[in-house]
């Protein structure tokens, strides 16, 4: 009798694990969700926590093999339903509330039964244990990447927000995270209480515009200021998250100029019959001229250049004075002052 029990208890098991399907966690997939009063809960929400933190969402898939991203969080049927799901193995966090987020349940650590990857041959890294919501990488490509957006200033929002960049409800972790991490981004029609509720009112966000810019640390990251970038130089503040600053050319101002040069030496000029134009002459210093009838007789009249203070003195051959070496301010062009740099895309993680 004990050993058909036995027996018995171990299809059932083995049934059970069956029903759960691989990378689940046992009572919240394909299962009907209760409120605390055991009524049946239509549009549940169930949210899908990374393990040890306190609302850090996890991406859940609707495939095995961790491919078909879904949306977090999961809402339940008209019968209190929730959908099949996969997560990584591993632990994690679940909180189920009511429609109107009441909260029904929440756990930690909660372990995540079978391999997510339905076999024997090990099992495939969760990309959001890797990255979470927020966090940026470096592609060398162009085009749209499964699980981000790309960080070109464009909008994101839920499928029917009309956003530009990516319209549908698996951002809706990242639209929640920069609603409230930089304020400085644009929501469509002003915020509102909460992130919450302009993802509800299908808002959409303003993503970080980070076209033709290279990234740079905050210039106090929690620590005091380093004054590294400044707002004199950077043109914004360097303290604030997001804030752009720089360009790529300069044009200089007379002020932005040495403040004088000074130049010395001695000048030999040889001509003969002709008239000598702009004959170098030097700050500060005593220029020599040779009259070109004491060379080879046959004459000739040297031109001086205007001086801008001082007056030119001495005999026929010897001429000293000063000036002051000016810039052209007033038509100026400007320099490029762009560092050697390769292009690639930035893209923000789900």
């Amino acid at each position: 009798m004990l050993k058909r029990l036995c027996l018995a208890l171990a299809g059932l098991f083995a049934f059970v694990s069956l029903a759960q399907g691989a990378g689940t966690v046992p009572g919240f997939s394909l299962t009907p969700q209760f409120d605390l009063t055991g009524k049946i809960m239509p549009g549940c929400k169930l949210y899908i926590i990374q393990a040890g933190t306190v609302s850090t969402p996890q991406n859940a898939y609707s495939d095995s093999g961790l491919t078909l991203v879904l949306p977090n969080p999961l809402t339940c049927d008209a019968s209190g339903r929730l959908t099949q799901w996969f997560v990584a193995d591993g632990n994690i966090k679940l909180r189920l509330t009511t429609s109107t987020g009441t909260q029904v349940f929440v756990g930690d650590q909660l372990l995540v039964i079978g391999a997510s990857s339905g076999g024997g041959g090990g099992s495939p890294v969760d990309p959001t244990t890797i990255l979470t919501t927020g966090d940026i990488k470096a592609v060398y490509g162009t085009g749209n990447v499964t699980g981000f957006v790309r960080l070109n200033g464009r909008t994101i929002g839920s499928a029917t927000s009309g956003a530009t960049e990516r319209a549908n409800s698996d951002v809706q972790a990242l639209f929640q995270y920069l609603w409230g991490i930089d304020a400085n981004l644009a929501v469509s029609g002003g915020r509102g209480v909460s992130a919450a509720a302009d993802w509800a009112a299908n808002k959409t966000i303003a993503l970080p515009d980070f076209r033709g810019r290279v990234p740079a640390g905050l210039d106090d990251m929690g620590n005091s200021a380093a004054s590294r970038l400044t707002s004199t130089y950077f043109g914004s503040a360097a303290t604030t998250l997001g804030v752009t600053g720089g360009g790529e050319s300069q044009t200089l101002s007379l002020g932005q100029l040495p403040t004088g040069i000074t130049s010395t030496g001695t000048v030999t000029v040889f001509a003969g019959g002709n008239s000598l134009n702009a004959v170098p002459y030097f700050a500060g210093s005593t220029a020599n001229i040779i009259n070109a009838a004491d060379q080879n007789g046959s004459g000739g009249t040297f031109n001086v250049p205007q001086l801008s203070s001082g007056t030119w003195t001495g005999g026929l051959n010897t001429f000293s004075g000063s000036n002051t070496l000016t810039s052209n301010n007033t038509s100026g062009s400007a320099h490029p002052i762009v560092q050697p740099t390769i292009l690639i895309t930035y893209y923000a993680k789900l």
